[in-house]
């Protein structure tokens, strides 16, 4: 864990004005005990400012004891987040991670492609199952998909800041590229008569998931080599994404 202190933060305008929510998502809070801790141990993130409660920043000593936040009670820290926010009392302000692009992600292992997955809980909730099941990257389209904001990042608690979010600006373009560079692409089909585990796809993945209802795009069907689904039964016959994702990871690691 590097060490920060608030002394270290690169200083910056202040303004009096309170921002509505959205600006103050997108002015770089980070929020809650995972999250912050992993933002401090990631060498590629700017920080500009931590700040935390008197309860937050012992929770922090504890994973990171060389931190040194500010201390504000929490009607103060709150006033820097969007309504609603779920900050365990620990805030960090911190510059986007660089994005990466398709072309310099690793090429052996497993990716995650999103198509029409707009809910950035369960877009940080498949970052969070990536980075447990050893996924090299998240793929998501620029438009329709949330991005790398703070709810995204609370949801997948740390792994925004060790799994690469990659953004593209055509699924189906980014599929062809992924074939030519050697993967299966696999997507999750409820309706497919083959399931994962009797595919048993196995050397570079790219696992395609669409949103819950939804499914994937006819495009994006076209693109993948199978189609395969998770031997779901009655009455449930099918999962939300995160859920979705985390079973399909789990069954291509175990190979």
């Amino acid at each position: 864990m590097g060490k920060f202190k608030a002394s270290d933060a690169r200083s910056a305008p202040r303004t009096r004005h309170r921002r509505s929510g959205a600006d103050r998502e997108r002015g770089g809070w980070l929020y809650g005990l995972h999250a912050v801790a992993a933002a401090l141990a990631n060498p590629k993130r700017r920080l500009r400012r931590l700040v935390a409660t008197a309860e937050g920043a012992a929770k922090l000593a504890q994973m990171a004891p060389a931190a040194a936040p500010d201390l504000l009670d929490r009607p103060a820290l709150e006033r820097l987040l969007p309504p609603g926010a779920v900050h365990q009392g620990l805030i960090v302000e911190a510059a986007p991670l660089p994005a990466p692009r398709l072309d310099q992600i690793e090429r052996t292992g497993t990716v995650v492609l999103l198509d029409q997955v707009t809910d950035p809980h369960n877009v940080g909730a498949v970052l969070r199952s990536a980075a447990a099941f050893g996924a090299i990257a998240v793929i998501r389209p620029e438009h329709g998909a949330p991005a790398a904001t703070a709810i995204v990042a609370k949801a997948a608690s740390g792994a925004l800041e060790v799994v690469p979010l990659v953004t593209t600006g055509n699924v189906a373009r980014a599929l062809d590229r992924l074939k030519r560079d050697g993967f299966w692409c696999i997507g999750l089909d409820g309706g497919a008569d083959e399931t994962l585990a009797a595919a048993a796809p196995s050397g570079r993945i790219a696992l395609v998931l669409g949103a819950e209802g939804k499914g994937l795009r006819r495009l994006t069907r076209e693109r993948c080599d199978r189609l395969v689904r998770l031997p779901t039964h009655p009455p449930i016959d099918s999962l939300n994404v995160s859920n979705a994702a985390a079973v399909a990871l789990y069954e291509l690691a175990r190979r």
